[in-house]
């Protein structure tokens, strides 16, 4: 089967298993039993054809992972899509098609629809903070976190790539990210750091890159004075700490036509100047995106991409054939 309707691929994982997951929500339905309505009411020679129809405006994805539902469930149905993984679609759209066993696409609808509407809820809330944040005239690229629901991690941050977006760490292996509770444990930003290096260079982790959390400026200029010292005399660095976030450097402004402050954060990007990446979080959200993009920081982080997303109204509509 062609693959043309799955422009972007799926971010690579060392351990992730989609087809275990997809098999898990199909066990979860079957609870060991079966479909008994199915069973008791569709004959196994039925044949159906099924469509997809879009009922909301959005960013569809997940084409391949509902692929994987419709062939674990019978290898033998054929599904047909006329869009592509980050279409923008619109109610009354026909999405794809369904053809086989009346019995196995039933089985498989429920599964499917829900990975599909929620990754394409998913990409859709992206697509919508991409766009906003574009609008500053900023390159700041939009990032999700790591709060995902558990067990779909990958297919969250799949939809987020399709919706435009692009993928923080994707889990606790690939990055180093020292927050504040790693702080307060280790004792300060310069010991959380020099742990962070030792390790690196101790587990022979190459280029294993760090991230540092900072609330304040005074945090800020510790983590800077760092990687001043870092720096060669060829102008390279030694220190694998490649991006600092700017946690909570902004403030609600109800006076604010946006509702949102950015002077704190605009200083502290420009303190940065380019030394390192420099990743917004806090206070992130279609109204203020376009301001907080315009400081010119690199990244903004949005959980709510990803924990609070809604899922985007998709049918599966059943007509049995002859």
């Amino acid at each position: 089967m062609s693959k043309t309707h799955l422009p972007i691929p799926c971010p690579p994982h060392p351990t992730y298993d989609i087809k275990g997951v997809i098999n898990a929500a199909l066990e979860e339905d079957a609870g060991g039993v079966g479909d008994v309505t199915t069973l008791a009411t569709i004959s196994t020679e039925t044949k159906a054809k099924a469509t997809f129809l879009a009922k909301a405006d959005g960013v569809v994805a997940g084409l391949g992972v509902v692929d994987l539902v419709f062939e674990l469930v019978d290898k033998d149905l054929e599904v047909k899509w006329f869009v592509k993984d980050g279409d923008r679609v619109k109610p009354g759209l026909i999405l794809g098609e369904v053809f086989g066993s009346a019995r196995g696409i039933l089985v498989a609808e429920r599964v499917a629809l829900n990975f599909m509407q929620r990754m394409s809820g998913v990409a859709t809330a992206t697509a919508a903070m991409v766009a906003a944040a574009a609008s500053s005239g900023s390159k700041t690229k939009v990032l999700e976190t790591r709060k995902t629901v558990p067990g779909l991690r990958l297919l969250d941050k799949w939809a987020v790539l399709i919706g435009g977006g692009y993928n923080h760490r994707l889990g606790l292996y690939d990055m180093m990210m020292i927050k504040d509770n790693h702080i307060a444990a280790a004792g300060g930003i310069t010991a959380a750091v020099e742990r962070a290096e030792a390790y690196i260079a101790g587990q022979n982790l190459g280029n294993m890159p760090i991230e540092v959390e900072t609330r304040t400026m005074e945090e800020l200029d510790e983590i800077l004075n760092i990687l001043k010292a870092s720096r060669n005399p060829d102008g390279s660095s030694s220190s694998h700490v490649t991006r600092v976030m700017l946690d909570n450097m902004t403030k609600k402004d109800a006076s604010a036509s946006d509702g949102i402050d950015v002077s704190m954060l605009e200083v502290a990007v420009k303190k940065i100047d380019g030394l390192v990446d420099s990743e917004a979080s806090g206070n992130v959200t279609l109204a203020t995106v376009k301001k907080i993009a315009a400081t010119g920081v690199t990244f903004v982080s949005v959980g709510a991409l990803t924990h609070s997303v809604m899922a985007l109204d998709i049918s599966l509509n059943v007509e049995t054939q002859a």
